[in-house]
């Protein structure tokens, strides 16, 4: 009887704060198991946090590898947008002893995984709607950027998109939106819709809701670390993060509707990232369908479309495993 293990795959979804590592069998999408979360700030590159999570796998061999990355993909290359990390996908490979490695944006290993959070690891927001079948997917998600991606089908199957669209310019949808975007371009050449639909963006939100609408919380807007504080002080009852949190679903949901319109996503729109899944019954309560459908003539065409929050643990783990074998037919 043979002893040889079989050899893995790697997996890792990295973005500006967290790197999650996984292995998953050889088999076509197979399931992601051995999860780890590293600090990218912990770790002076990525083959170091690599090899330090394989040390703590037994020094599995490795028979190919997908990294998931928070930023653009320039041919063999990338630079992680929120973080120092650099990326060679040769060298890495070499240092790795690796047959094959894939590079992916973050939110294009994310959109691979979306036909199987179809069925499960999904809250679907929208009740009695059903997307069609074959048509495209849409994907955003606030996290420590704001990831849109979408897939796309093809005669040769789905098609996964690699996008920046979150550095598109954020456009007002009212008045008082009109006069925050007034605030923020005095500190701010680009306002886009990353600025303020992620993590430091919610920090940011709250300070310029505070001083157009002067509006006074519990505590100091200074005095907020980052979006998990906010959001706790909301759930409270806190006004001012009360409201930071219900401009920050309304302005998702006006991309969200961009988004879909954008792709056609009549198939479905899926939110994820870090951030929304932490929000709970406030975002069931806020403005974020709402402004989705807000689009004059076309509510009625996004009106149909269901919308899913991501709630997975890991789905671009799997979702890497998935393009791992989609790129190698």
């Amino acid at each position: 009887m043979s002893t040889r293990r079989a050899a893995l795959n790697l997996l890792a979804d990295i973005g500006g704060t967290n790197a999650r590592f996984a292995l998953a069998d050889g088999k076509a999408g197979s399931a992601p198991f051995g999860i780890e979360i590293l600090k990218v700030a912990e770790f002076a590159d990525p083959f170091t946090a690599c090899l330090h999570y394989l040390q703590r796998q037994g020094g599995p061999k490795l028979q190919g590898a997908a990294f998931a990355l928070a930023c653009p993909i320039e041919g063999d290359r990338a630079a992680l947008t929120n973080a120092h990390w650099r990326f060679d996908r040769r060298e890495l490979q070499h240092k790795l002893r690796v047959p094959r490695l894939l590079l992916l944006n973050d939110f294009e290993a994310l959109a691979w995984s979306l036909p199987a959070l179809r069925t499960h690891d999904g809250a679907l927001v929208t009740r009695g709607r059903r997307g069609v079948v074959g048509k495209p997917l849409a994907l955003i998600g606030p996290g420590t950027g704001l990831g849109v991606s979408g897939l796309l089908p093809s005669a040769s199957g789905w098609v996964a998109v690699a996008g920046e669209g979150g550095h598109g310019t954020l456009a007002a949808f009212d008045a008082r939106e009109a006069e925050l975007l007034n605030y923020l371009w005095q500190t701010h050449a680009h306002v886009s819709w990353e600025r303020l639909l992620c993590g430091s963006g919610l920090l940011l939100l709250l300070r310029a809701i505070a001083q157009v609408d002067q509006l006074r919380g519990t505590t100091s807007p200074d005095d907020y670390r980052d979006a998990a504080a906010v959001t706790s002080a909301a759930l409270a009852g806190d006004p001012l993060a009360l409201a930071a949190i219900r401009s920050f679903c309304a302005l998702l949901g006006t991309a969200a509707g961009n988004l879909a319109l954008t792709l056609g996503a009549r198939g479905g729109l899926y939110v994820g990232g870090g951030i929304v899944p932490h929000f709970g019954r406030l975002f069931a309560e806020s403005e974020f369908l709402a402004r989705f459908e807000a689009k004059g003539r076309f509510r009625p065409y996004l009106a149909k479309i269901p919308v899913y929050l991501i709630t997975a643990q890991a789905p671009a783990l799997a979702g890497a495993s998935f393009a791992l074998a989609a790129f190698q037919q």
